[in-house]
């Protein structure tokens, strides 16, 4: 058994070694492509155009490259505060128009944006669970200003229970937290649009958004 870690940093080799053994049996890596056609035919239907993205914590970069192959950006990012992670990504990413940063979340929100525009797509899929809640705090606000879609998704008390009765695998890095927790911390700054899709509140609302089945809105 490894140490254990603090996620918000990133994590070491071991941990990447022992919870990634077997990727290919990983969420957001055997269906990343699953992920990524979702999420464009949904964009699609809607008429929302991506013309840049940045993965929140890639990781080992599959779900970043196949929403990039997906979507073709003009501009795209990713950071990923594990070192070990980072590298493995770089040599996965390396044939791709995609400059990856090896930073932390909160690190990333804190240095100035040199960007001139919002970017168009977020992805921060399994991050967020890792993270304490004074760190959460910071960054949600700063994700909203910066991004205006996001691909979320972080597990609840409840699918971390899933985890250990279903697949034997029980997680000592993930913070428990509820439903009603994680909900209160995005009301402020997003809008629940789909299953994993959030709206920046700091660029549309009722009035002008592009997705406007509004009962599908919480």
């Amino acid at each position: 058994m490894i140490k254990i870690e603090q996620g918000s940093k990133g994590f070491s080799k071991e941990y990447w070694n022992e919870n990634y053994s077997e990727p290919e049996d990983m969420d957001g890596v055997f269906n990343a492509k699953n992920h990524a056609v979702y999420l464009k035919n949904f964009f699609d239907l809607e008429n929302v155009e991506v013309k840049s993205m940045i993965d929140l914590g890639h990781g080992l970069g599959y779900l970043l490259r196949e929403f990039y192959k997906t979507f073709s950006p003009q501009n795209a990012w990713g950071i990923e505060p594990s070192e070990h992670a980072f590298l493995q990504s770089q040599k996965l990413l390396k044939s791709y128009d995609i400059k990856l940063e090896n930073s932390d979340l909160l690190s990333w929100c804190k240095k100035k944006w040199q960007g001139k525009k919002a970017i168009d797509l977020g992805i921060c899929t399994g991050v967020i669970h890792y993270l304490p809640e004074d760190e959460i705090k910071q960054i949600l606000p700063v994700l909203a200003k910066r991004v205006r879609y996001l691909y979320f998704s972080v597990p609840t008390n409840r699918e971390l229970d899933r985890q250990i009765d279903e697949m034997d695998f029980f997680d000592p890095y993930a913070i428990r937290r509820s439903k009603s927790k994680y909900l209160n911390l995005l009301k402020p700054h997003f809008s629940i649009v789909s299953s994993r899709v959030l709206e920046s509140k700091n660029f549309y609302w009722e009035d002008n958004t592009r997705f406007t089945d509004l009962l599908f809105r919480f």
